[in-house]
């Protein structure tokens, strides 16, 4: 039997002048958003003051986490290759000065996207040179890496989604080792990295501690910590809701951990607040 999703939970449709804009502006421009195609509980908030995270590579995962609301199948569409370019003038048009991109796995490519997702951060910049871009790639490494990290982006975000011992709602594709690498290559590389857990999902507090410290090990900065909500019956039910409370307890156990910015709350993502964590992480990184 299903338990009963609390109070804090509950999410408002997006409305207004500014949600309007935003959804005429994806619309015209043939743009994704993780929003939309992951039925993010933060869409209101988010689309409400113009801010939103672009999913590139199109709308179709090749992948299929038990989690997760996005379309799957075998093969994707060839990736549009104007979408950098109105990718980046979605972002002037925005005035965004901090924008998040992610991407549905396409392991249907020979280089799995990396490419193209690098020419989007490119766009990007070249058009906005100014802006700030934090990217939540799929579990690029080695080459693939390497291509994305060469266009520059600000943050290089990848997720570990759950502890070690739950690793099985995720496509069998993907483990808890693999993201462990991602995340270290980025972070040999230089760059501040981000991961995030959903929680809700039958974790325990040691697991949660234990996956923390395995984060740190690899270098990871920034810790994002969110309720698990079931999309529809097609995906796996919640075992547990979290309180406010019980996630700012877990928040102070991250920072006690060292993580430079934890975003933790029930309805926390990887890209929510993404601006303040990054801002938090670099003013924790500065000496002295």
């Amino acid at each position: 039997m299903a338990i009963r999703k609390p109070a804090w939970l509950k999410v408002k449709i997006p409305q207004g002048p500014q949600a309007l804009a935003m959804s005429r502006l994806l619309r015209d421009r043939g743009l994704h958003t993780v929003c939309d195609e992951a039925a993010c509980p933060n869409k209101a908030e988010c689309w409400g003051c113009g801010t939103a995270t672009f999913m590139v590579l199109g709308d179709v995962c090749t992948r299929g986490c038990r989690f997760c609301a996005v379309a799957t199948a075998k093969e994707g569409a060839i990736p549009n290759p104007d979408e950098p370019q109105q990718l980046a003038a979605a972002i002037q048009e925005l005035k965004l000065k901090y924008a998040v991109l992610t991407s549905v796995d396409r392991d249907d490519l020979s280089d799995r996207g990396a490419a193209h997702f690098a020419a989007c951060i490119r766009a990007i910049r070249q058009a906005n040179p100014t802006v700030e871009v934090e990217v939540l790639t799929a579990d690029y490494r080695g080459a693939e890496l390497a291509t994305v990290l060469a266009a520059g982006p600000t943050v290089l975000a990848h997720n570990v989604e759950t502890v070690r011992r739950l690793q099985g709602v995720r496509d069998a594709r993907a483990s808890f080792d693999l993201s462990l690498q991602t995340l270290a290559e980025a972070h040999a590389a230089g760059f501040v990295t981000k991961s995030s857990l959903l929680l809700g999902l039958g974790e325990t507090a040691d697991e949660l501690l234990a996956t923390m410290r395995e984060l740190r090990t690899v270098g990871c900065d920034i810790l994002v910590l969110g309720q698990y909500l079931q999309p529809s019956l097609k995906q796996v039910p919640v075992l547990e809701y979290l309180s406010p409370q019980r996630f700012d307890e877990l928040a102070a156990m991250a920072r006690a951990e060292g993580f430079s910015a934890v975003v933790a709350s029930p309805l926390a993502r990887t890209s929510y607040h993404a601006s303040a964590g990054w801002r938090a992480s670099q003013a924790e990184r500065q000496p002295g």
